[in-house]
């Protein structure tokens, strides 16, 4: 019996050999600091040199600060929205005293961040998450009796109250999404 292939070929260039255009920005800067000044690779450096490129020289003006650019997957972003929203409901509950409103306005720049930080694979699946990380989040900050089921009664309270931040930052987040997803559509037509 013909035994078939289980590991797709190598159509690749061999191990060791950069492709700039397939590899993420941060590692082409480390490439085109592993050159000469004639384009040549230099010998391989180790050590902790290897992974910053060349040291700054003493009379070099300090590099601009940038914001972080993380790329999440759709799971990521799930958690991420999940985890902040459950920490802005405790600091709203410890600091705030259980503002609704004060939760509902931490819960836009959540959703922001979310649609901008999930790759562009995975856009469209920040909006999905919001709703789920609004409604976790409510758990602290909840005007409910005593037992979990008291608690449960106030975060539906606060969902069926405060449906308009929900809403709202799930819209903003959905444009945000969409105008992102046609720009890589676009841009990966492009591409040959």
């Amino acid at each position: 019996m013909e035994q078939h292939r289980t590991r797709p070929p190598k159509d690749g260039p061999p191990r060791g050999t950069p492709t700039p255009a397939h590899l993420p920005p941060q590692a082409r800067r480390g490439l085109a600091a592993a050159r000469g000044p004639a384009g040549m690779p230099v010998a391989a450096r180790r050590g902790p040199e290897a992974v910053r490129g060349p040291l700054a020289e003493p009379g070099a003006a300090p590099t601009g600060r940038r914001f972080p650019n993380p790329r999440l997957t759709g799971l990521g972003g799930g958690l991420f929205c999940v985890a902040a929203m459950l920490l802005l409901g405790g600091l709203d509950a410890l600091l705030f005293g259980s503002s609704l409103i004060a939760y509902g306005v931490l819960f836009l720049p959540v959703c922001v961040l979310t649609a901008l930080w999930v790759r562009a694979g995975d856009v469209l699946t920040a909006p999905a998450a919001l709703p789920i990380a609004f409604g976790a989040g409510l758990f602290p900050v909840a005007d409910g009796g005593a037992g979990f089921l008291g608690s449960l009664m106030g975060v539906f309270t606060g969902l069926a109250t405060q449906a308009g931040w929900l809403y709202g930052g799930t819209l903003v987040a959905g444009v945000m999404v969409l105008v992102r997803r046609v720009r890589w559509v676009r841009s990966r037509r492009r591409r040959p």
